[in-house]
């Protein structure tokens, strides 16, 4: 077997492949062989047919059977012989002529990067760190009756965090656009639903009141319509302002307190603060040490992966978005992202493997077992994960991430940055 291998451009490499053109005759002949020996004709008693008759009827097949299976064969091989590790599925460019007796191919490919690790000894790494307060608690008590708020109209102007009742009629260039009207919407003022300048334009109107409103879509809105001016005709039907619930046993026993005590509803109030603290501490910090082990890490990616990649991105997308809105956004729009995704797989990967991280099954079973018991039906939780083995090895995955978070740790120089509660459990403001 002769091989030879050409460097294209990043990781694509083309590698030749020529063998001997008697292993196809050879095994072509074997096989041809085997099959006169039960092969029945017409006129022929099985097994008896002259082989001439055989080659006739089966000869094709028989070749192409021998030349997909030496192919295959083969092209593991010369990637052994060769030392290289393939990212992708080949691509096969056959080159055989039975005229000539030539048996060769080229397998185009990229392959998997090789790098080294950088040092991350004089890095320097933001560790999140956030201690709860009495006011923290108190903050969140009042979303909570926030969220539980009722509404009463009331005969006066509207004011910020009151409900207006409204319909409205939305004009492009002097034409209704999709989208742009509505009739009997509820709107919060100051929740941010509208575009800016439309919630602030009602302050102020009373019930009956008609306001024209003059403004302009986002750069960043739907395509047809971003950075474009909109007139907006709106009639507020009703003005109605928020009622807080009383924070008495009534409220609190909604919440599953059954004897509506106060002090319990603030011990259970600031337990499930500091579980979404923790939670989100832990969070911020893996991204901050994932940013920093992709742009301490330059390489060459496959592109195949990062395409994939963006197909996956956008996959999931549309399931949480309008899926044909997502089909319009050009794929440059999750590049960034998905080589991000796919240099850290390579990166952790190699930490994993250099380093000789592990993950010990009593630390998936205790994993999988705090998950369950955030929910109602603790069970279900645990069959559901020991139900599948891909289920267990997605928790171990995401140990094995934590393993190098914690690696990361040690290697780096360590500065806290203090958040308090708000600015944390906010993703933006983090």
């Amino acid at each position: 077997m002769q091989v030879l291998v050409e460097a294209g451009e990043g990781l694509e490499r083309r590698m030749k492949v020529e063998l001997p053109f008697t292993q196809i005759t050879i095994e072509v002949d074997k096989r041809l062989q085997q099959l006169a020996r039960t092969a029945a004709f017409p006129g022929f008693r099985p097994g008896r047919a002259p082989m001439k008759v055989v080659r006739q009827r089966f000869i094709d097949r028989v070749q192409q059977d021998v030349i997909g299976e030496l192919v295959q064969s083969s092209y593991h091989e010369a990637l052994e012989q060769e030392s290289l590790t393939p990212a992708e599925m080949p691509r096969i460019e056959p080159d055989i002529h039975f005229e000539d007796q030539r048996f060769a191919y080229t397998a185009t490919f990229e392959i998997m990067p090789e790098f080294e690790l950088a040092s991350l000894a004089d890095q320097s790494l933001k560790r999140p760190i956030c201690e709860l307060n009495d006011m923290d608690v108190d903050a969140v008590i009042e979303r909570l009756r926030g969220q539980r708020k009722t509404w009463t109209p009331v005969e006066r102007a509207s004011q910020l965090g009151d409900q207006v009742l409204i319909s409205f009629i939305g004009t492009l260039d002097g034409e209704p656009f999709e989208g742009g009207s509505g009739s009997d919407v509820t709107l919060e003022l100051g929740s941010e639903q509208m575009i800016a300048g439309f919630e602030a334009g009602l302050i102020g109107a009373v019930n009956g009141e008609q306001r024209d409103l003059e403004l302009t879509f986002p750069e960043n809105y739907h395509a047809e319509l971003a950075g474009k001016p909109v007139h907006f005709a709106v009639t507020v039907n009703a003005v109605m302002e928020p009622t807080l619930p009383i924070l008495d046993e009534a409220f609190i026993q909604t919440f599953g307190i059954d004897d509506g005590d106060l002090a319990r509803f603030r011990a259970d109030v600031q337990a499930n603060m500091e579980r979404e603290l923790k939670d989100r501490v832990k969070k911020l910090l893996k991204e901050r040490v994932m940013d920093l082990l992709y742009a301490a890490n330059s390489f060459a990616l496959p592109s195949t992966l990062v395409k994939e990649e963006i197909a996956d991105i956008a996959q999931n997308m549309s399931q949480k978005f309008d899926s044909q809105l997502v089909k319009t956004f050009p794929p440059e729009l999750f590049e960034p992202q998905a080589k991000q995704r796919v240099a850290l797989g390579f990166i952790l990967g190699k930490i994993v493997s250099e380093h000789g991280l592990k993950v010990e099954a009593n630390q998936i079973k205790a994993r999988i077992e705090q998950m369950a018991s955030t929910y109602d039906d603790p069970q279900a939780v645990l069959e559901y994960y020991y139900g599948k083995r891909e289920r267990i090895k997605t928790v171990e995955a995401v140990l094995l991430e934590d393993a190098v978070v914690d690696w990361v740790m040690e290697q780096v120089q360590v500065e806290d940055e203090a958040f308090d509660f708000a600015t944390l459990v906010n993703p933006e403001a983090a």
